[in-house]
């Protein structure tokens, strides 16, 4: 069963294929995604690392979260399931103006 991770504080030069041959070291990786602004294409500083198997991914907390890579501390944590806020309205109805 796969498992995403969340890697966090990531330098603005740290690629995807950093992450995809770090986390390969320890286990299988599926996909790996860098995410950045859409406006000017530039790293937002976080990444998810989706693991081939749970006990692989558990490993790479373990050993990856602090790590130094491309001088900042990463951190690295299993993802939390994605938060669907469409609809809350922030508590402000755009209709009254």
């Amino acid at each position: 069963m796969t498992k995403k991770l969340y890697v966090g504080n990531l330098s603005y030069e740290t690629t995807e294929a950093t992450l995809s041959e770090l986390f390969t070291g320890i286990g299988e990786v599926q996909s790996v995604v860098l995410i950045t602004d859409r406006m000017s294409g530039r790293s937002k500083g976080f990444a998810f690392v989706e693991m081939a198997d749970d006990t692989k991914a558990q490993e790479a907390i373990d050993q990856l979260n602090e790590r130094e890579v491309d001088g900042r501390a990463i951190k690295v944590a299993e993802a939390r399931p994605k938060r669907d806020d469409r609809g809350s309205g922030g508590g402000r109805r755009r209709d009254r103006w």
